[in-house]
């Protein structure tokens, strides 16, 4: 599963935008479970990463026509997962209604390269542990990451996630306190957004945004991706985000 390298600055269409998106979710999840020492499963159509009873099973999907083979493939480790199950298909084509697991969509968005203007607050890249447990509490706390609880330091963000190639976690500080958190991946000369959080006590404060553009000042020549929650879109369009496409997520919680 490889894609051309971008020519830095060069624009990207749109209709390009959920294959990138699959390629770096894939990027990512391999990063992660291989930071915390879990399964990866490499197919054509699919990557899954296999966690423990608290990480779960996330598989994400990689072509617009997933084969009936890799479908029941999937089935397969969907129903012996010990833990939480996710199912990300940036295409919008693969039905895995079968499953019946709650399902929605959200929108694949494309940032074309250009400049990125400073943040309001101190972000800067997490490079020890005291970040990096700062930073995976954001996370936990801002997307209900419950199956988590009670904390276990390390777990979600582990220091080796960060010697993982083209991947980097962010904190924003506020007030002296990490405020907020996201990470970047990057891979074949496009990058895309995950995890960007605001502790509830700094919320409404430009936290998300700062992350956002601090995140984005190393990105600023290359096309980038995300997918955007409802609440998120706002943001992302203010900075140059253009919706592109569907992406359709089941989940099993």
């Amino acid at each position: 599963m490889t894609i051309g390298t971008n020519a830095a600055g060069r624009p990207t269409a749109l209709a390009e935008a959920p294959l990138l998106q699959a390629r770096n979710s894939a990027a990512f999840w391999t990063a992660t479970a291989r930071s915390r020492g879990h399964e990866v499963i490499s197919r054509p159509g699919f990557l899954a990463a296999a966690g423990d009873e608290r990480a779960g099973l996330r598989v994400l999907i990689q072509e617009p026509d997933l084969g009936a083979d890799e479908r029941a493939e999937i089935t397969e480790l969907v129903r012996n997962a010990p833990g939480p199950v996710e199912i990300e298909d940036p295409f919008s084509t693969t039905d895995m209604s079968h499953l019946g697991m709650r399902t929605w969509q959200m929108p694949v968005m494309l940032r074309q390269p250009g400049p990125v203007t400073a943040p309001a607050m101190e972000v800067t890249p997490a490079r020890d542990e005291k970040d990096m447990h700062a930073a995976e509490r954001v996370v936990i706390e801002s997307f209900e990451l419950t199956r988590f609880e009670p904390y276990q330091a390390g777990e979600v963000f582990p220091m080796a996630l960060l010697d993982q190639p083209g991947v980097d976690v962010f904190v924003a500080r506020l007030d002296g306190e990490v405020a907020g958190a996201g990470v970047t991946v990057t891979t074949g000369g496009y990058a895309s957004h995950y995890w960007v959080g605001t502790s509830s006590v700094f919320r409404s404060r430009g936290v998300g945004r700062a992350v956002m553009l601090g995140s984005l000042a190393p990105l600023a020549g290359l096309p980038v991706t995300l997918t955007a929650s409802r609440l998120g879109r706002p943001l992302y369009e203010s900075l140059g985000y253009t919706a592109a496409a569907d992406s359709t997520w089941w989940a099993s919680h």
